[in-house]
Order: C-alpha cells, then structure tokens, then sequence
C-alpha cells in the first residue's frame, strides 16, 4: 500500500463534497437505495472517492437487497482497516481506508460464497475506474 494520506479537516473540506466529507470524514450514511453504484455491473475497480486506494474489484460486487452496493471481498488484504463499532446500539465491523482512514461501511457475515462476506459500502465514498484505465492516487 502507498504511504498514509493525513490531512486536516479544513483540507479534507476543500477537496472533498460535502456529502464525501459528510460520509469518508464524518462516519455518515447515504439512505438506503440512493447510490450510484447500487445497480451498476461495469467492469473495473472502486477506489476510496478521498485517495484513489484500490477497495474492490467490481467482479466481487453482488446484489445484497440491503439498498447499498456490496462486494464479497476487498482487493487486497491491506486495502482497507476494520474496527470495531459500537455505536446506534449495535456491534458491528466499521470498514475504513486504510490509505486515509475515510469511513467506507460496514462488513456483516452474512454474504455468500466463497467468502461469506458482504462488504456493505457507501457509493459516495467510492469511485469507479474502468478497467483498463489507470488509477492515480491523490497526494497531499
């Protein structure tokens, strides 16, 4: 993995929507169905919409009927960091970047094969490159 993205908050705001910033920054939720990649099956990778950091292969994205797009697994084992999450008065497994620490989701146990897994994003905290296409990770 590259090297940590650290910025401040003011930083994070000028490069950032405030619905990305709102998400990746302040550990928000898009409702339920309202994404842009709930739907969508286009070959390629999600990358952290703060950064650039390779997340998922969209090959590993399924339909979860939850309203928020998923993926059975992340590309790789250091492409993001899980802690654990006890807030809204449940436990649950929150999913950050692990390049800049941007809140991405959740991950439950409850996926299917192989890996049983289901990876459940915000489409706002993600972007999508089409596969072929270079991915360039944002600098400080």
């Amino acid at each position: 993995m590259a090297d940590k993205l650290i910025l401040s908050n003011d930083e994070w705001r000028k490069r950032l929507t405030p619905e990305e910033f709102q998400v990746l920054r302040q550990h928000g939720t898009e409702y339920p169905g309202t994404g842009c990649f709930l739907g969508t099956k286009t070959p390629g990778t999600y990358v952290c919409a703060g950064c650039n950091n390779p997340l998922f292969k969209a090959g590993t994205k399924f339909e979860s009927g939850t309203g928020w797009p998923s993926f059975t697994q992340t590309l790789s084992e250091d492409s993001v960091t899980e802690i654990r999450d006890v807030s809204h008065g449940m436990i649950r497994t929150e999913v950050r970047c692990a390049r800049c620490d941007g809140h991405l989701g959740h991950v439950f146990p409850d996926g299917p094969p192989p890996t049983g897994l289901r990876y459940c994003m915000n489409s706002v905290a993600m972007k999508h490159v089409p596969e072929g296409s270079p991915i360039e990770l944002v600098r400080a």
